[in-house]
């Protein structure tokens, strides 16, 4: 770690606040362009270790600009930051590329290395960032229809509905586009398409969850452990324990991505109505005496790793598989 040179990157729409950190401290404001972050990095020539927060779109121009580079780059959850820093006063950008550099030097060590993804990937998440977008506009729009009954003595329930029912036409027009271009990009790409037709296979898992664990472990790179995957998405029970006093049950924690969290939900309550070994499994953990709800949390683990073992094995999934 003697003379290696640490940045902390704070990422902002317009602005790229950075910490340079080896002997000395030294802050720099940039503008967030594939340009201005190529011209500044390129009076380093050495190996640099830099960090940045996960701030979604923000990060292209970096990811861009760093993609051919040898340095050492690692995208941090910003949740994570937050609770590692503990108590601590005071909040602007410069503040923060200043604790992202620490954090960095700190744990470089153990944080996963950040790789650029496939470009056939990057394109399956905005489009899903823009379903997503959509599904919740549509969400918003089916809502808003309960409240204009309360119009009609104003005369404008009917006015209204209609506009709504028209934005509604075209969202739902929308996403079925954005859909069909989802499935021409993976069936375009051969090793999405076999791992889509596998993770199908198994019950429960639909289109939706299908697109989602592509994106999310892009294409089971970055995630290959179906017990990572469980943690990530929430469906992990962990101990509440304590000394002699605290004696709670065991929970899941809230630290998920409740996005394929709530698919995974729906996954499990589609492969408990068919006829399958998980929905036999949960009817028999139930007669058990087993809560409903963690017999079903079991049901949305087991998905996991059933998806992740069809992967593996490059087989689809059999119901009732005898081995030998």
């Amino acid at each position: 770690m003697q003379n290696q040179t640490i940045i902390g990157i704070d990422v902002s729409s317009a602005t790229l606040d950075i910490c340079v950190s080896n002997h000395e401290q030294y802050s720099f404001v940039i503008n967030n362009e594939v340009k201005a972050i190529c011209q500044f990095f390129k009076s380093y020539k050495e190996r640099l270790i830099i960090g940045m927060e996960n701030t979604g779109r923000y990060n292209w121009a970096l990811y861009e600009a760093l993609k051919e580079t040898d340095h050492r780059i690692f995208v941090i959850s910003p949740l994570h930051l937050k609770k590692s820093m503990g108590l601590v006063r005071g909040k602007n950008d410069k503040i923060d590329a200043v604790r992202i550099a620490a954090f960095i030097a700190k744990n470089h060590n153990e944080l996963p290395q950040w790789k650029p993804a496939l470009q056939a990937i990057q394109k399956l998440k905005i489009l899903l960032t823009e379903r997503s977008c959509r599904v919740k506009s549509k969400r918003q729009l089916l809502k808003q229809q309960y409240d204009y009954a309360k119009m009609k003595q104003l005369k404008m329930d009917k006015y209204l509905i209609g506009l709504n029912k028209q934005q509604l036409a075209l969202i739902n027009k929308q996403i079925a586009m954005i859909e069909t271009q989802i499935e021409v990009l993976i069936k375009a790409d051969e090793q999405m398409h076999t791992q889509a037709k596998l993770i199908r296979s198994v019950p429960g898992a639909g289109k939706v969850l299908c697109w989602m664990m592509l994106a999310k472990t892009e294409s089971f790179t970055t995630i290959t452990e179906p017990r990572k995957m469980a943690c990530y998405s929430g469906v992990v029970p962990f101990s509440n324990q304590s000394g002699t006093s605290i004696r709670g049950k065991n929970r899941v924690s809230s630290y998920a991505d409740k996005a394929i969290k709530a698919t995974l939900h729906l996954a499990a309550m589609s492969a408990i109505r068919l006829k399958n070994d998980m929905r036999e499994y949960y009817l028999r953990k139930v007669a058990e005496g087993k809560n409903k709800m963690s017999a079903l949390n079991a049901v949305r683990n087991k998905i996991v790793h059933r998806i992740f073992a069809v992967i593996k094995n490059q087989i689809p999934y059999q119901n009732h598989l005898l081995l030998s």
